[in-house]
């Protein structure tokens, strides 16, 4: 089969179904994106594709994410009339809708099929804008949020099917666009993250690796940001290092803002806080350890014995559901994204997003006594074993919905 990829960030979404349509063989596979100096992928073919234009920054707000969303799709458009010119079509199209790429495809191919990924529709009330009273939403946010939906709106008929992966993301779109989208996950290679007894991590300033002997509890976020509760947690570090004087916080995120407005000081949300916690607490058992590379990642989900993930209701984050896998003891916000996957008592423990107090006294309980929380990380590997496991679950779903839009004798085969 010969599968097109269009994604601006690669592999985004698609690392898993990827790798292992590369690792099958016989397939003629192009990934289409913005990302320069990648390594050659042995089976694929990765072209990269500039915008066709970017708008000013002082472009006129309302229509400004829809001009560079445009801007993406020309780019993208004129690369893949340059891959039709050598010869190149695709049985299919797999391709994230929200940057605008796939919004001219039709005019190169009209008759290929195009998966679409709907992750978010941007919503006014019921979303991530305005959740958090610390931030109130603008006078002008409601005109704002479906001004950004332009290109939700351009390629629902662009899009032969739709994916989102979990139900909250997918009932964010109106009833006009859920008949179209199926609810899958991407998938969690279960056998590649699990528990690991002898896991550790080296800690500079302490002189020596913490393992899961330690009193570990790690928070983790692409940036450290108000989206995904940084605020909160931070709150919570005073009391729970006092109650708990042998425990350390290790902190992974970087610096900047993945989602939402960014702040206003120098050096960001930690700057924020560190200025506003001052010396409330032992900032010598508090480790920001940035960005890490994903082998580190894991080790450190898998010595923690408190893992917190927060978030307002928006997309879940992968490391959620990838701490779950690994068998982690998570405390998350009871806010509806995490609700869909985690179960209260049952796979983790959740408190309201927006009482610090209660997310302290949760965490200082499982650092008290593990032993009565345990089961939570084994239920939590489990679920994700049974319901999100990329091999066994996601991939068969997803293969079907391609195979069911090309030739008969184009299918995939399913693994066995």
């Amino acid at each position: 089969m010969n599968i097109l990829f269009v994604h601006q960030n690669f592999p985004g979404q698609y690392r898993e179904l990827f790798q292992w349509l590369v690792a099958q063989g016989g397939h003629q596979i192009v990934f289409l994106t913005q990302r320069k100096g990648l390594p050659e992928a042995k089976g694929a073919r990765i072209v990269v594709y500039k915008t066709h234009h970017k708008p000013a920054e002082d472009a006129y707000a309302p229509t400004k994410y829809w001009e560079e969303c445009v801007g993406n799709g020309l780019g993208a458009a004129f690369a893949a009339e340059r891959l039709a010119a050598e010869g190149f079509r695709p049985d299919v199209i797999i391709g994230h809708v929200g940057w605008g790429e796939l919004t001219f495809l039709k005019q190169v191919w009209a008759d290929v099929p195009i998966i679409g990924f709907y992750e978010y529709y941007f919503l006014a009330q019921g979303g991530s804008v305005g959740f958090d009273p610390e931030f109130p939403a603008s006078e002008h946010a409601r005109f704002m949020m479906h001004a950004r939906n332009a290109v939700n709106f351009a390629n629902l008929h662009s899009v032969d099917l739709g994916q989102s992966p979990t139900l909250f993301q997918r009932d964010t779109y109106p009833e006009a666009f859920r008949s179209k989208i199926y609810v899958e996950h991407d998938g969690i290679r279960t056998d590649k993250l699990q528990p690991r007894a002898e896991a550790s991590v080296p800690l500079t300033r302490l002189g020596r690796a913490v393992t899961r002997d330690d009193e570990i509890f790690t928070y983790m976020a692409r940036n450290m940001e108000p989206t995904r509760g940084f605020h909160k947690f931070m709150r919570a570090l005073p009391r729970i290092l006092e109650a708990r004087p042998n425990a350390r916080a290790l902190i992974i995120g970087g610096n900047e803002v993945s989602y939402g407005k960014a702040s206003g000081a120098k050096g960001g949300y930690r700057a924020e806080m560190e200025r506003e916690l001052g010396d409330g607490l032992d900032w010598s058992r508090v480790h920001f350890l940035g960005k890490v590379p994903y082998a580190a990642y894991r080790e450190i989900i898998q010595v923690s014995r408190c893992h917190v993930y927060l978030t307002v209701p928006f997309v879940l984050s992968w490391s959620s559901m990838e701490a779950m896998s690994m068998g982690a003891v998570i405390v998350g916000s009871d806010t509806p994204p995490v609700r869909e996957v985690m179960t209260h008592g049952e796979t983790a423990m959740l408190v309201d997003f927006h009482d610090h107090e209660a997310l302290a006294r949760q965490v200082i309980e499982v650092l008290e006594a593990p032993g009565d929380f345990a089961h939570l990380g084994r239920n939590a590997r489990a679920h994700m074993v049974e319901r999100y496991d990329f091999t066994t679950r996601c991939l068969p779903v997803h293969l079907e919905k391609i195979n069911g839009l090309v030739p008969r004798g184009k299918a995939i085969a399913l693994p066995r």
